[in-house]
């Protein structure tokens, strides 16, 4: 997971820097969502701001993922709120009103403690390199920290949950501040659509009713994802990449058939969700940040706790229909 300074520079809005609130718990916790006005909203901030990181944790507690709990006020936020609002049955128009923070206001502090574990401690690795060849020498792709297993855990970018804990080593046994986005949203799904222009999954049961909602990546102009409707295939967790040139992509040098090995920062995150159109699927992402922001190879790229929880209310038959 990249820095904020890095996220901020693939906006293609000017960023107009405000002074902003000090990220601490108690500010998030008795952040009003009210002060979140249509202005400030167009105008974000580069700097995490307790009212959105709020906003945000509403949201995906919701079923409406925001992507990374990050503080910035951004094109996923703005879908996630109209989302909200169409699963609400109410004008899907993104605006923070005081019916849309009614419905979203839930008991129980947005920020709360955890203790570190030692089973968090385990399974790291040292680096992720960025070349396939050299991943395809590796035995795992793990987190390469604690900060960043915990990060995914509670949907937070990294540098939000260092923010929180400032002088923190994340070693067990040591409490520190997170996100408490809650449990995943379960359920049937019937049907899916990947929207390619607005960057979207939403996900719909047997009654047409709109289940959740997640930013997405879905493909790019020089690997345009599949046409039409297809259908999931089948789920894989934890998936082995198998990588291939001359079916899939070039990636560097890399002109051989490679395995790339298992892990939440493979090439395809923790999950991969096969659809019947071969090659394309479904799938997690080692940075969850770029969501939305950067092309995929052609398949539909979601964060990994978005990917894992879609997953686990999908079975075979699933209709996914690709929309404009």
């Amino acid at each position: 997971m990249k820095t904020f300074v890095g996220m901020s520079a693939l906006l293609i809005v000017s960023v107009v820097v405000a002074e902003a609130a000090e990220v601490k718990p108690d500010s998030i916790n008795s952040a009003s969502l009210s002060t979140i006005s249509a202005e400030r909203a167009s105008k974000p901030s580069a700097d995490p701001d307790p009212a959105i990181i709020r906003l945000q944790v509403l949201l995906d507690r919701a079923g409406i993922s925001p992507g990374v709990i990050d503080g910035i006020f951004g094109k996923n936020v703005t879908q996630a709120v109209a989302s909200f609002e169409k699963m609400m049955g109410m004008p899907a128009d993104g605006t923070i009103d005081p019916d849309v923070i009614s419905r979203l206001e839930t008991g129980g502090p947005i920020i709360d403690t955890y203790t570190v574990t030692t089973d968090d401690a385990k399974g790291l690795v040292d680096h992720i390199p960025a070349d396939y060849g050299e991943k395809a020498k590796m035995p795992s792709l793990g987190y390469t920290s604690v900060a960043e297993k915990l990060s995914e855990r509670f949907h937070m970018h990294i540098d939000l949950l260092t923010a929180l804990n400032p002088g923190s080593d994340f070693v067990p046994g040591e409490t520190v501040q997170v996100a408490m986005p809650g449990s995943p949203r379960q359920g049937k799904v019937a049907r899916i659509e990947a929207d390619k222009t607005a960057g979207q999954v939403t996900a719909y049961d047997n009654r047409d009713v709109l289940l959740a909602a997640y930013p997405a990546t879905v493909g790019s102009e020089d690997n345009p994802s599949p046409e039409g409707t297809h259908k999931v295939k089948g789920v894989a967790r934890m998936p082995v990449f198998k990588y291939n040139p001359k079916v899939n992509f070039k990636q560097g040098e890399n002109d051989k058939i490679l395995t790339i090995a298992k892990g939440p920062n493979g090439p395809v995150g923790s999950v991969w969700i096969d659809l019947t159109e071969p090659t394309y699927g479904i799938h997690g992402t080692p940075d969850p940040e770029l969501i939305n922001k950067v092309g995929s190879h052609g398949c539909v790229r979601l964060t990994n706790w978005d990917a894992e929880e879609l997953a686990e209310m999908v079975k075979p038959g699933v209709v996914v229909r690709f929309v404009n």
